[in-house]
């Protein structure tokens, strides 16, 4: 498991267990996050487009995380 707190992450966290992490002061940043595990990990803000995601597994609550650069408006 990852330990928790304010982090600039540019490295590999694959497979990387964030399990009730709040990752509000956390900034990931060209990080290798395939396989990761973020489905109880809340605030975190994850750009796509600078980041390996493949595998990596999210939760849809926190899927706002990964879209928040495009200003798109999700609902339930």
């Amino acid at each position: 498991m990852v330990k928790c707190g304010k982090s600039n992450f540019q490295k590999n966290l694959s497979s990387a267990d964030f399990t009730d992490c709040d990752l509000s002061q956390t900034i990931f940043q060209n990080t290798n996050l395939e396989k990761a595990d973020f489905r109880s990990a809340f605030n975190y803000t994850i750009d796509p487009e600078n980041n390996r995601l493949k595998g990596a597994k999210f939760s849809l609550a926190g899927i706002s995380g990964l879209l928040g650069k495009y200003q798109i408006k999700i609902e339930q």
